[in-house]
């Protein structure tokens, strides 16, 4: 991994990194603001292997994105290279009657900076835009919302959104450290199963200085300063022109 290569990728230079807390926000802010998430390969018949080095030759080379595996998977290798103390770890994705997914459904990173641990995420879509302390006895807020880490009794850890006067869960994470090999098999199943959520279509979403654009099969929104526009994406031609405009993805790359 051409570490350079990969900052300049998310608009950063070596000369401003190092292993300590300020950094690592602005490293997983900006790689937030640069590497959208998107599961465009899934639809494109292209498959999905765990393997860091397809992961860089396609986000960093190529300029795409990814789903979580590959995107936090790659994530990883860069914090390692920076210096950081990190691993990986299984979510739960909590879907409708706020019941999680399997486990490994979500890979997430911590990262551990003193004796403090940070969860990290460039792979969950719209979640936070900067580390959450993994610490239960405050509330969190960043531009994303205000976020709170709860700990349960079975050595796992919930993160919750605030939602109007009550809370959200997002994700179910464990603790455990996890080789990137341990989560293939959920990977194939988002890239096979009708039952997975990537399979029924394709997303590409990425966070904006001032909110965040979203392309989907049916529409394209943006969200520009709490302000929100929708516009009806009509045929497949329509898709790849906005998905080249808005993302500079382009089915051959």
């Amino acid at each position: 991994m051409n570490l350079n290569k990969y900052l300049s990728r998310i608009g950063l230079d070596q000369a401003e990194v190092r292993p300590d807390i300020e950094t690592l926000r602005r490293l997983q802010y900006q790689h937030l603001l640069h590497v959208p998430f998107e599961n465009l390969d899934i639809h494109w018949k292209r498959p999905i292997i765990l393997d860091t080095d397809r992961f860089y030759k396609k986000i960093v080379d190529g300029g795409r994105g990814g789903f979580c595996y590959e995107l936090n998977g790659l994530f990883n290798e860069l914090l390692k290279s920076v210096g950081y103390h990190t691993h990986l770890i299984s979510g739960r994705v909590y879907g409708p009657g706020k019941v999680p997914g399997p486990e490994f459904d979500h890979m997430a990173i911590v990262v551990m900076i003193g004796n403090e641990e940070y969860l990290t995420d460039v792979g969950f879509g719209d979640f936070i835009a900067e580390p959450l302390k993994i610490d239960p006895s405050s509330e969190q807020t960043d531009r994303e919302g205000v976020f709170i880490v709860l700990l349960t009794e079975h050595g796992t850890f919930e993160v919750e959104k605030k939602d109007g006067d009550g809370w959200k869960p997002e994700c179910l994470f464990g603790r455990n450290a996890h080789a990137l090999s341990e989560f293939a098999g959920m990977c194939e199943f988002h890239q096979h199963s009708p039952e997975s959520h990537f399979t029924k279509g394709k997303v590409c979403s990425i966070l904006t200085a001032d909110g965040r654009k979203t392309l989907t099969d049916t529409k394209f929104i943006a969200t520009v300063g709490g302000k929100k526009t929708e516009t009806t994406v009509a045929s497949d031609e329509e898709f790849d022109a906005i998905l080249a405009r808005e993302f500079n993805i382009r089915r051959d790359t």
